[in-house]
């Protein structure tokens, strides 16, 4: 069941306003609501990861880019958190815990606490409206953190985090859900438990290469123990994947791989790195990789790519500063323009959703409870703060437990 509508969040939202002003101020917030609701764009999504019931959080999208939340979704198993030193946000200590498929119009997540994954339809003209497809399906490991699906939305596949570490890929059918692909069920050894001590040493993200030929997944070192390293699958014409996976070291310097971004055109990654700022991994030749680092960085993990700026937009969880850079031809990194998004906000997930031809980037604000929405400028280095969604306060006061420590992801949905 859907734990709060739009209505209900409206009314909630109206009820704390009301207690200082009249009805008639009260009455024009609700309708400026209801044509905020008409503008509606796209939506984006992010969990709770409580451990008694995992819920998907929606806002809703609008032209300017600005949010609206909108509803809350049972997403049909428990979270759970991994054990972090140091105490911080990022609970499941990866990238891609909630995805979005715009050409499949579906969403997935994961229920760590649950292992198993839950798909949903999107409705593409109410893209806050989720429908199960399926019940959830197991994982087929322990402690399911990060998910990806193809260009077109017919494959999903997941990295298992916990004792029971690995990948496992499956067909998206919009009838019966997500049904196991064979010979996808593949090992990674993480030696962790369920839940793992993190962040170093544990598995962050999987992604398909560009022409989907390929399956990858980021793992962290654990400096000076241990260095990270790029595990690396192929897939063969039938859907299934080689019976083991390439291991690639990280960029001489580097040690703690963290997200894995494509480069457009190129068969190249940019990837996090927690220890020193980013890497870029060539895979037409390895060998001119590249590391770039962060002066004053304490732990970058997350970054995502604008197609109108031509550039990436970084994540340090612990300094709260965003970090615009840029990859040349040649595959060389540079550092753009640092904005700070407030001490202690705790920043992890984004999402960059293109909104009538201009790109907003939607970071997660974990500590603040909230969400920032940037305006990026076709000119590098003219991102701008706009808006910040509370989702926090209102979800308490439907009912909804939202703890910091437990939150997780961010992805979004754009209407054709």
């Amino acid at each position: 069941m859907r734990l709060f509508a739009v209505a209900t969040a409206t009314t909630v939202l109206a009820a704390s306003l009301a207690v200082s002003a009249g009805p008639l101020q009260t009455l024009k917030r609700l309708l400026r609501s209801v044509e905020a609701r008409l503008d509606t764009q796209g939506a984006i999504y992010l969990i709770t990861n409580d451990p008694k019931e995992n819920v998907i959080i929606t806002a809703s999208i609008h032209g300017d880019g600005t949010l609206t939340l909108d509803s809350a979704v049972p997403a049909g198993g428990r979270g759970l958190s991994g054990i972090p030193n140091p105490i911080s946000p990022d609970a499941i200590f990866s990238q891609g815990s909630i995805q979005a498929s715009a050409n499949g119009q579906v969403l997935a997540t994961v229920n760590p606490g649950s292992n198993t994954i839950s798909l949903f339809s999107i409705n593409p003209a109410v893209p806050t409206e989720l429908t199960p497809l399926g019940g959830p399906v197991s994982s087929e490991g322990e402690f399911p953190i990060s998910l990806t699906f193809n260009n077109n939305g017919t494959r999903l596949c997941v990295l298992n985090g916990g004792a029971v570490a690995g990948v496992n890929c499956f067909t998206v059918d919009r009838s019966v859900g997500l049904v196991s692909v064979p010979n996808t069920l593949r090992s990674v050894p993480l030696n962790k438990t369920t839940p793992p001590a993190g962040p170093a040493g544990t598995a962050s993200q999987i992604v398909f290469n560009h022409d989907e030929t390929k399956l990858l997944v980021s793992v962290k070192g654990a400096p000076p123990i241990s260095v990270g390293f790029l595990a690396v699958w192929d897939i063969n014409t039938d859907g299934s994947l080689s019976p083991q996976f390439t291991q690639v070291p990280p960029v001489k310097g580097g040690a703690v791989t963290f997200s894995l971004t494509p480069i457009p055109g190129k068969n190249a990654f940019l990837s996090t790195d927690a220890s020193v700022g980013f890497s870029v991994f060539d895979f037409d030749d390895l060998a001119k990789s590249t590391l770039t680092p962060i002066p004053g960085q304490q732990a970058t993990c997350w970054s995502q790519f604008s197609n109108q700026s031509g550039t990436f937009f970084l994540t340090d969880v612990t300094t709260s500063i965003l970090t615009e850079v840029s990859v040349d031809q040649n595959l060389q990194g540079s550092i753009v323009k640092q904005y700070p998004l407030g001490p202690g906000a705790g920043t992890i997930d984004d999402t960059i959703a293109t909104i009538n031809g201009k790109d907003f980037l939607y970071v997660h604000a974990a500590n603040f409870t909230s969400v920032d929405v940037l305006a990026i400028g076709a000119t590098p280095g003219t991102a701008e703060r706009i808006f910040t969604l509370d989702f926090g306060g209102p979800a308490r006061a439907a009912g909804i437990s939202v703890d910091p420590l437990n939150l997780q992801g961010m992805t979004h949905f754009v209407r054709a």
